[in-house]
């Protein structure tokens, strides 16, 4: 049995993500670059692959891992590139997009060998999170003034636009993208390329997957573009789960269970968005699932199991692939969960552990 906690990716459930990836591909005509931002676990790139076209980046090393693990097409995006990455940045990327005017013109020499893109800013956006809304107030990402844009058109083949978070609703995307059409269409008429960036959640279960294609389709016959969409979550929605053994049981008002994982380490994003995880349970003994850090607040959530709990016992914190692996730390030195990947044929291949050496190394 493999000592947990470990991240288990599933090729099965990634599998059916992918059978949506080649549907939206097919339908559409667009391209579709996995955002490493959420998931860059290169153990399962084989796969990936062939259903995707190829990856976006958010600065120069996750630019590099896309194009030696991954292959294929390379979009380099940096919210902002210093002087001694360009260069390098330049050598790895098929496209570079630059996130304001000001870069690009800074740039303009040592990249003008490859198709260079901007990041476009619509000015509203589908996120619930503040935090998160590329749109929210005084937003540093991306230009919004068509008549500043205008000025470096003639240096430009694409723009990427990345506005949606997590957006299950079509007729809102349809509406949303209708906006920027109204709004921009005059520029968009003059690019070679449009990336509609990420956060569409097009793999959910009931999404209409046959209307986003047409949709995006349209878009690229009336503006004569090609369309990329930046897949995080789509790509590997439900694929993985956090496996996590029972450490302890207490009662403090009530039932607790603290496990051998840490929010704050191992799922952060929970903490950041005051979120609780997933799990596939159900039944009359409700629990509180509590990580081992010193963090006050480090739990996992409440869940309701058909029997009570015991040390040693197994449990599977559920859809654990984006945002955890790239963000994992070592806080309170607590045990970094291994890689595992279950097979097409139900085995399990331990990809990568860590231990004290890794720990000790990342800090000097």
């Amino acid at each position: 049995m493999i000592q947990t906690p470990f991240y288990l990716i599933d090729r099965a459930k990634l599998a059916r993500n992918m059978a949506v990836m080649d549907e939206l591909r097919d339908g559409a005509g667009a391209k579709v670059l996995l955002a490493l931002k959420c998931f860059a676990t290169w153990p399962v790139f084989d796969q990936m692959r062939a259903h995707m076209d190829g990856t976006t980046s958010s600065s120069l090393y996750e630019l590099r891992l896309g194009r030696e693990k991954f292959g294929k097409e390379t979009h380099a995006y940096s919210v902002a590139w210093p002087e001694h990455e360009i260069a390098e940045a330049v050598g790895y990327a098929d496209k570079i997009i630059f996130n304001s005017v000001g870069q690009l013109e800074r740039f303009d020499n040592q990249s003008a060998g490859i198709a260079r893109g901007l990041r476009l800013n619509p000015r509203f956006s589908t996120s619930g999170f503040d935090l998160a809304d590329p749109a929210r107030p005084f937003s540093r990402l991306g230009e919004w003034d068509a008549g500043k844009i205008e000025r470096v058109m003639d240096r430009v083949s694409g723009f990427m636009i990345h506005y949606n978070c997590e957006n299950a609703d079509f007729d809102l995307f349809d509406r949303q993208l209708g906006r920027i059409e109204e709004e921009f269409g005059g520029l968009l008429a003059r690019l070679k390329w449009v990336s509609l960036g990420g956060g569409i959640h097009f793999t959910g279960e009931g999404y209409p997957v046959a209307k986003l294609a047409a949709r995006l389709k349209a878009f690229s016959e009336r503006f004569g573009v090609q369309v990329y969409l930046e897949p995080g979550e789509a790509a590997i929605t439900g694929a993985a789960s956090l496996e996590v053994t029972v450490l302890d049981v207490m009662n403090n008002g009530k039932d607790l269970a603290i496990v051998d994982s840490s929010v704050e380490a191992h799922m952060l994003d929970l903490l950041i968005y005051r979120q609780a995880g997933k799990m596939e349970v159900s039944g009359d003994h409700p629990y509180m699932i509590c990580g081992k850090s010193c963090l006050a607040g480090d739990i996992f959530g409440e869940f309701n199991f058909p029997a009570p709990l015991n040390v040693g016992d197994r449990l599977s914190i559920a859809d654990a692939a984006g945002y955890t692996m790239v963000k994992k730390n070592w806080f309170n030195g607590v045990k970094m969960p291994s890689i595992v990947i279950k097979e097409l044929d139900g085995s399990m291949t331990v990809a990568r552990e860590f231990g004290y050496a890794d720990f000790a190394g990342n800090l000097g």
